[in-house]
């Protein structure tokens, strides 16, 4: 397999995440680029987008805190690198998510009243984002501790 083809991929993977194709390429060159970081002009180059593409790709990348922009002094463009482990921050951001989650499936629980047919689903949503919960902290927390020791 050849770097532009994972490339592609990713922004197949992460266009199914929600972001846009172009973003999810840039974070597959900036994942596999030899150098940590680029301008928007290269990165526009590198994956023969629009000036304008790469600039709403960037600000999309950048509000949800996979890459961070910075300038190098003495240089007058700002530049991109992948945010300090991008991996573990957005799956800290995700799992934000499961109290909602498990909050939705309270409410169809209030809405369904006791039938047992009806609440055994919901019960089941709620039940595995409380689990999620409580143990995807241990995890993350057990992967910071060996993450450090490499």
């Amino acid at each position: 397999m050849s770097i532009d083809h994972f490339v592609e991929d990713a922004g197949l993977f992460y266009e199914r995440l929600g972001l846009s194709r172009t973003s999810g390429r840039v974070m597959g060159w900036l994942l596999t680029a030899d150098a940590d970081s680029a301008d928007a002009p290269q990165l526009a180059e590198a994956l023969a987008v629009a000036k304008s593409s790469m600039s709403i790709a960037l600000r999309q990348l950048e509000q949800a805190g996979m890459v961070e922009r910075f300038r190098v002094r003495g240089e007058r463009r700002d530049r991109y690198r992948l945010a300090e482990d991008v991996f573990t921050r957005a799956f800290r951001a995700k799992m934000a998510e499961f109290e909602s989650f498990r909050k939705l499936a309270d409410q169809g629980l209030r809405a369904v009243g006791d039938d047992p047919g009806r609440r055994r689903r919901l019960e089941l949503m709620r039940d595995m984002y409380a689990f999620m919960m409580e143990r995807f902290p241990i995890l993350l927390d057990d992967w910071d501790h060996l993450k450090d020791e490499r």
